[in-house]
Parts: structure tokens; sequence; C-alpha cells
């Protein structure tokens, strides 16, 4: 890999450019070894590592000035480990690539970062803006099936412009107030976004209630005690049939071939996280008809209705498109002549924080359990309201969703014009004691 392949839009620089590493001191990091109790004992020395990245991804947070872990002097002398003065810059290579700041106090790192200590002729600032304009190259080229890594052979390839230094103070002080300006922008629009999603979900709750349309939260099922007289509130396992799922025995390799049969597991899930989506229409596994006649899976139709139960996915719901099985990870309804499949789905969808914040247990992976789903108590119109009801909530969704795509675009567009602006300011590419950043957010709005 060539600096070229990394960063082509360097070769547009006013200036001449130069590998980091002959301006600044290249560095990274090490894990003292946790087998060794005392390396760990009174632990001083704040150490960076992927837990501490979280604060760095919008890219707001140029000076890092807290770690959630510290290492002792102890483990430092006896690892690879080495404390950097305030002012390194930082570069997260491995896992979340691209991710960048300065160190706001002497730090330690683990080996998942790269650091430059900044010599005369490179301001920290102005090397941190143009790492910042590479992030999207980094995680080009990045490389792993299971986690992305820069190697440090390509991290020594790295170059930035070198203007004079008194030209890199202003332009880091030009781009940390118009990044800033935009970023303020950004977060005005992601409110936005936060409200529509509020509008959203308390639109559903008060159609599937019966109630007028109110800005409040699905966060309990008591709007079960107001709904219309002429209405009903039953136990679901009443008017639907409910099932579960298995996972063929992985140990029977004849079982797992010739894979037909649509199989939903917690991964699958995933596609219907989006509450536009109401149906699943395929899945990526699927199991043979042998797994599925010696094990406790079951075919279930096309209109029955399933919710995950476990991990990352639980308290997601979806509608089955075709036939298709799961794995025991997922619980179904296949709806009687009383309930229409779709009702039921935005059911399950307004309760779904009540699901997981009442019912879900375990600390790692939540899980909702069989009897607690078998408890489950839905209002229940006749079955044209519950037509209607559901042909309600498709719309005044629409309408809303139409409105998310606008402000997400609008959120793009000022993403992508921060970039722009950060790699033509760092390249030279407008003089930036002339230039105000206004047109930068032409035609994007909070």
């Amino acid at each position: 890999m060539t600096a070229a392949n990394i960063a082509p839009w360097l070769a547009q620089s006013r200036w001449p450019t130069a590998p980091i590493r002959l301006v600044a001191r290249l560095g990274s990091g090490h894990t003292p070894s946790r087998s060794v109790p005392e390396y760990w004992d009174n632990c001083t020395v704040p150490w960076i590592t992927l837990a501490d990245v979280w604060q760095l991804r919008k890219g707001g947070v140029s000076v890092i000035s807290e770690t959630k872990e510290k290492v002792s002097s102890l483990g430092l002398a006896h690892s690879a480990a080495v404390e950097h003065p305030a002012g390194t810059v930082i570069l997260s290579r491995t896992a979340s690539v691209g991710f960048s700041a300065i160190m706001g106090t002497s730090m330690a790192t683990s080996q998942d970062f790269a650091t430059w200590t900044c010599g005369p002729r490179l301001d920290p600032r102005f090397l941190l803006h143009a790492l910042r304009g590479m992030s999207p190259d980094l995680k080009r080229v990045a490389t792993g099936s299971t986690h992305k890594t820069i190697y440090m052979p390509d991290i020594e390839q790295l170059k930035v412009p070198l203007p004079p230094l008194d030209e890199q103070h202003r332009i880091a002080d030009f781009l940390d107030a118009e990044t800033a300006r935009i970023d303020g922008l950004v977060h005005a629009e992601q409110r936005v976004l936060e409200r529509l999603a509020e509008r959203r979900t308390a639109g559903v709750v008060a159609a599937v209630s019966g109630s007028e349309h109110t800005e409040r939260r699905a966060s309990t099922l008591a709007w079960l005690e107001s709904i219309p007289e002429s209405w009903q509130e039953v136990r679901l396992g009443l008017m639907a049939r409910m099932g579960s799922g298995h996972t063929p025995g992985r140990s029977h390799p004849e079982w797992w071939v010739d894979c037909t049969i649509p199989w939903i597991t917690t991964g699958e899930v995933k596609q219907v996280r989006d509450d536009r989506l109401e149906d699943l229409q395929e899945t990526r596994e699927k199991i043979s008809e042998l797994g599925l006649a010696n094990s406790a899976a079951e075919l279930h139709p096309a209109g029955t209705v399933f919710l995950c139960r476990t991990a990352a996915s639980a308290g997601y719901s979806g509608v089955m498109a075709a036939d298709m099985a799961t794995s025991q990870d997922i619980v179904t309804w296949t709806c009687g002549e009383r309930l229409n499949q779709y009702y039921l789905l935005w059911c399950l969808r307004a309760m779904r924080s009540d699901l997981l914040g009442r019912l879900a247990m375990g600390s790692t992976h939540k899980t909702i359990y069989v009897p607690d789903l078998q408890m489950l108590r839905i209002p229940l119109p006749s079955l044209k309201e519950q037509g209607e009801i559901v042909d309600t909530i498709r719309r005044q969704n629409s309408r809303i969703d139409n409105l998310i795509d606008k402000v997400r675009r609008q959120i793009e567009l000022l993403t992508e014009r921060r970039q722009a602006l950060i790699t033509a300011a760092v390249t030279g590419q407008f003089d930036v004691s002339t230039a105000s950043g206004r047109n930068v957010t032409d035609g994007v709005t909070a």
C-alpha cells in the first residue's frame, strides 16, 4: 500500500508533503500482562484503549483528558507500553479504525493506537485535522476479516502537508471554529430525528390503544387501562397460537446438507430493526428438511408474527412473508380469525420498550422469557377496526419517515461538507485567512 493510495487527495496540496514520522516521533502502545497482578495495582497512568473510542466517534472531541482504564508505573516498566507526553496525537488503527484525538495530559495507549509526538515543524492540531481528513481513506484500506486493522507499515507511510508553522496555526484555528459550527448543526438535526422518532412511537401507541395522538413514550402498559369501551383486553395466547423454534444439532452434519428452508435467527432480525419493514422476505440462513424433521424446529406458515427474545435484537418483531422455521431465540404467533397479524405486529412494536425494560433479564445478553410472553395482554378492537388501525399507522408513519429521510440527508450533506472543508483547508485549496466557511453549509438548514 502506498501513501498515494491511502489518501490520494494529498496530491493536491499547495505545500510539500512529508511522511509524518519524519516530523513527529511515531509510537504505539501495549497491554501489560494481565497474568501479573502487581502490574495492575496502584494504577495511576491514564491508558487509552478501544473503550475510549466512543468519545471520538463524532469528531467533536479534539482533546482526550480522561480514560476508562489506567495502568501502573510497574506495568509500564515491564511492557512495551510507553507514557507519551501531553499534546501527542493518537489514531485508532484496529477494530474502530481512523478515530483520532490529542492527549490532554501524559498518557499511555494500548497496541490498538498509533501515536505521533510532534516536532517543531508540526502543530498537533494541524496534524489532528489532517488525520481526520484521512479517516475515510484509512477505513477503506483497513484489512482483516474479523477486526479491520491498519498495520504499522502503512501507518509509517502516512504523509502530511507542511505549510509554514504560522499557517498551520491559522488553518487549525479556522477548522476548529468551522467544524464546531457544523457539528452544532448536525447536533440540532439529530435532535430533530429524536423528536420525530418519539412522535412516530407515540402515534403507534395511540393508534393501537384507541386514544388520541399524544407526545408520550411507550414506556409502560398503562395505555391498556384507557382503551375504548367497545374494545376488549385479552390475553394474546387466546387469540394466536404461540410457538418457538430450535436449532438442529450441529453434531449431525447430514442435517445441514441441502438446506432450503428459510430459518430465522437473531442475525436475521436485524432486517426488521427499522420499523418501516413489516415483512421478512428471506433469510440468509436455511435448514434442511432432514434437520427440521429430526429436531424440535417447526415450519411456520406465511403471515406468522415473530419476535426475537434474546441478545441485541431482543424485542424486535416482524411478519413472515413465506413459510419459515426459527431458532430457539425466536417466538412466534399464528393469528386466529379474530386477530389481524399486522395489528398484532404494531401492538408488539408499541410494547417493545416495555418488553425490554420490564421483562428482559440478564446483564450481558438480555432475554425475554417465554412464560412472560405467554402472559402478554393486548387491546382487541373488531377485525375491521384492526385493519383500519394498520392503515392509519402506515399512513402516519409514511409521512414521518419522509421527514426522517430528509433530516438524515441533511446530516449526510453536513458530514460530507465537513470532510471536504478539512481536506481543502489542510491542502491549501483556499486561503483560510480570508475564508469565512459560510458557503460550507449553503442549502443545509437545522
